[in-house]
């Protein structure tokens, strides 16, 4: 008849069957959906991926919108952030394996895996791109009465989808519960070998050491550390900034160190002009450790504030520059009730922060806490061989475990100013002019 819907022949219109096992068997008594809902159940799919991702206000995050030179980079930060925009273009157009991209706040992370997503849909692949929180949060969505799918049918959606891209993994609260289904998610992905990209600011050494073993595959996964600093903030608000005084320090630049040739003997002053070319040459290019020594006043904390300062004119805004009095301050104020940063967040932001100066060591006190901290930040930095500037006043006593890093001149460049106090300086050259221009 005209018009007749037309009934399956295999399932006779029911849209379910259940198969023909023996009692005992795990799938006795189940009902599975016929071939028939294939297209119905295939929609209903996408549309609950759709949903979850909600691309459309991450629509403007696309490949075309990226900055792969960045904002005011140095040139080999603007190669690492080229470098991740390649591999992500290149994963975008053939997802095959795992992409993993690692950095801080504002490196473009999100930005690279929203345009790998959008580019899926223009290319017609189901595609899943969710914030981790947000997906444990659409699990366990699922066990409300309310729920307009199960949770059984959401998790396979999740884990099974063509592509799958996991931003911010690493922020989700750590219960048992949410630790597993991200396992289960990871495991199996890992297992069929399925296209995934992941973001996180975490160090892999703190995430949950079985998705860490997957995701550090080298034959699965391609890790790209971005280095570069939040674009949004031209570096006034990354990590651990707030501990910085170099605005202190604003107009002590290598320009506006001056030799005293005419306050000083002649080998004071080429004693300053080698120091001065050697901090020229380390703000160029820092590796290892440099150490500032002299008395109060000769020009120690100018030559550190002028590296810092230098970098910064180089577009470098990973910097900190800090006193080491009120470094011990920021650490023992995040034991606050109402800190707003954790210890163990400050003391990471300062130990790994790309340049490190520390003005004044030794002037701090010395009780057991402050030396541990010190320790614990002069260690690391050694062991990782860090790039470290630090300045250290004549007659100033140092723990004996941060002498054996300080002095260790395979790692550590130690130069003194063996010239007097700087101060008065301008008072004494205008004296000395003047006498000159009385002879």
């Amino acid at each position: 008849m005209a018009g007749r819907r037309s009934v399956c022949p295999i399932c006779g219109g029911a849209g379910f069957l259940r198969r023909d096992v023996p009692v005992g068997h795990p799938d006795f008594g189940k009902a599975f959906p016929c071939e028939c809902q294939r297209p119905r159940l295939e929609a209903a799919r996408l549309n609950d991926l759709r949903a979850m991702s909600n691309l459309e206000a991450m629509s403007r995050y696309t490949f075309d919108t990226f900055k792969p030179e960045g904002v005011g980079l140095t040139e080999e930060k603007r190669h690492n952030l080229r470098s991740a925009y390649e591999a992500a273009r290149a994963f975008a157009a053939n997802p095959q394996g795992w992409l993993v991209l690692l950095g801080g706040y504002g490196c473009g992370k999100t930005h690279l895996a929203a345009a790998i997503a959008n580019e899926q849909l223009v290319l017609g692949r189901p595609v899943l791109f969710v914030v981790v929180p947000d997906l444990l949060d659409h699990l366990r969505a699922t066990f409300s009465p309310h729920s307009p799918i199960t949770y059984d049918r959401r998790f396979e959606n999740i884990r099974n989808v063509q592509v799958l891209v996991l931003d911010d993994l690493g922020t989700q609260s750590s219960t048992e519960w949410a630790r597993e289904k991200l396992f289960q998610i990871f495991n199996h992905r890992y297992n069929l070998r399925l296209p995934t990209v992941v973001t996180s600011n975490c160090k892999l050494e703190h995430i949950d050491v079985r998705i860490r073993s997957r995701l550090m595959d080298p034959d699965l996964v391609r890790i790209c550390h971005i280095t570069a600093p939040d674009y949004r903030s031209s570096g006034s608000e990354l990590p651990g900034y707030e501990l910085s005084s170099l605005e202190l320090h604003h107009d002590q630049t290598f320009e506006t160190f001056h030799l005293r040739e005419h306050e000083l003997t002649r080998e004071q002053v080429e004693n300053l002009r080698q120091v001065l070319t050697f901090a020229r040459h380390y703000a160029a290019h820092p590796e290892g450790w440099l150490v500032l020594t002299g008395g109060y006043g000769t020009g120690k904390t100018h030559l550190a504030a002028a590296v810092a300062n230098a970098r910064r004119a180089m577009g470098d805004h990973n910097v900190l520059f800090v006193v080491v009095p009120d470094l011990l301050d920021h650490l023992r104020a995040t034991y606050a009730p109402d800190s707003h940063v954790s210890y163990d967040t400050r003391l990471d932001q300062v130990r790994n922060a790309p340049l490190l100066i520390l003005d004044d060591l030794g002037t701090h006190s010395a009780t057991p806490w402050a030396q541990e901290k010190l320790y614990q930040i002069f260690n690391y930095r050694y062991n990782a061989r860090l790039p470290t500037v630090i300045t250290i006043a004549d007659g100033v006593e140092v723990d004996a475990r941060l002498k054996t890093r300080l002095f260790n001149v395979q790692r550590c460049t130690l130069l003194r100013l063996d010239v007097p106090s700087y101060h008065g300086y301008p008072e004494t050259s205008l004296t000395t002019s003047r006498r000159r221009r009385q002879r």
